[in-house]
């Protein structure tokens, strides 16, 4: 079964706290898995309070399927990065078979 994972960088120039990086990676994350049915997670710690790195992992039967998700999903990250104010830096995709 094919395995896809978008990995994300992203940039909250705003961000003053890890309050505020908190609450911006919260909301991101909360409209993904409810959106796409994905597993969301922050994949570094939390030493800069303006920087974060996301990785999304979904699993399917057919890997054309997971390439349209994994395209669909990158779209509505960059959507929503910019409705809270943050910017996407850097974003791949992976494809495990």
């Amino acid at each position: 079964m094919p395995i896809a994972k978008l990995t994300v960088e992203i940039s909250i120039p705003h961000a003053q706290s890890i309050k505020d990086r908190r609450q911006v990676l919260r909301s991101v994350k909360d409209k993904l898995r409810h959106g796409f049915n994905v597993s969301v997670a922050e994949l570094d710690d939390a030493a800069l309070w303006n920087r974060a790195t996301l990785g999304m992992v979904a699993i399917s039967s057919s890997s054309s399927y997971l390439s349209g998700q994994m395209q669909e999903l990158d779209d509505a990250l960059h959507r929503l990065t910019n409705t809270l104010g943050a910017e996407i830096v850097d974003s791949y995709v992976e494809t495990l078979e």
